[in-house]
């Protein structure tokens, strides 16, 4: 019996060595850190998709990676590496949720000019259209929670990271509310001084008010009217921003179980 024993820790240690992941039975199985993605069709045209795979299968940055991740952080979905220009994100509408470049009157969007951090989403996450907030009295965009990442590297595409939460704007685009979480990867070297948009402002002045006026004006060259903001244009601490997540974490539990209707989106 020892002897077995001893086989099994050992196979376990060298399997573990290898990066082997082991996952309680109903618990899922997927490898964030190590989701695989592949491309079909041509960048920069209306055929480009980027889809996540694990072990070779198709899965859904918004449905399988997990919105929590270890040590109090949460998963991110980039779409938009910094200092580029094409409009990318995750494709609600269709199967397997990959990254295509979103289209406006039948024309590929692209901001007029680059964004200056990495620019994504918050898996499992969902702005509910048919739930009103109660002071802003603006309806949710039917997305899931958007992220600003404020770090100093900039991240590929449909690259995964987990980030530090720090705050969060309320966007008003269009009369919907468009929140925008402000977070740092994990790893960037000024995580460790930023832990709520106090310190934010305190290391990083500029930051913020730079992510507030490059979302008020983007669309302006488009003769869009300026975008607002809720909460006297101010960013709302990180116990605000992680109470929106929870928020909108329950919105995609009931649009997930049936709940709520799934209009267009892909489930």
């Amino acid at each position: 019996m020892k002897f077995v024993l001893l086989v099994v820790v050992t196979m376990v240690s060298i399997l573990l060595s290898q990066g082997f992941k082991f996952v309680p039975k109903g618990a899922s199985a997927r490898m964030v850190s190590r989701a695989a993605t592949s491309v079909a069709g041509e960048a920069g045209t209306e055929s480009y998709r980027m889809f996540f795979e694990d072990g070779g299968k198709k899965i859904s940055p918004w449905h399988d990676i997990p919105l929590k991740a270890d040590g109090g952080m949460y998963n991110f979905v980039n779409e938009i590496p910094k200092y580029s220009k094409a409009k990318m994100e995750v494709a609600t509408k269709e199967e397997s949720n990959p990254i295509a470049q979103d289209m406006k009157k039948g024309k590929l969007r692209d901001y007029h000019g680059p964004i200056f951090w990495n620019y994504g989403c918050l898996p499992q996450t969902w702005e509910d259209p048919g739930i009103e907030h109660p002071e802003l009295k603006c309806f949710g965009d039917n997305d899931p929670v958007d992220v600003v990442e404020i770090g100093s590297s900039t991240m590929a595409s449909g690259e995964v990271a987990p980030v530090k939460v720090l705050g969060v704007l309320a966007m008003i685009d269009d009369g919907e509310l468009d929140w925008k979480v402000i977070a740092i990867k994990g790893d960037d070297a000024m995580a460790s001084k930023l832990n709520d948009i106090g310190d934010v402002e305190t290391h990083m002045p500029g930051v913020v008010s730079g992510i507030r006026e490059w979302f008020r004006w983007y669309k302006t060259p488009d003769d869009k009217p300026l975008n607002g903001f809720g909460f006297d244009e101010k960013a709302l601490d990180k116990k605000t921003a992680e109470e929106v997540i929870a928020e909108t974490h329950g919105h995609y539990n009931n649009l997930k179980s049936g709940k709520t209707d799934k209009g267009k989106l892909w489930i």
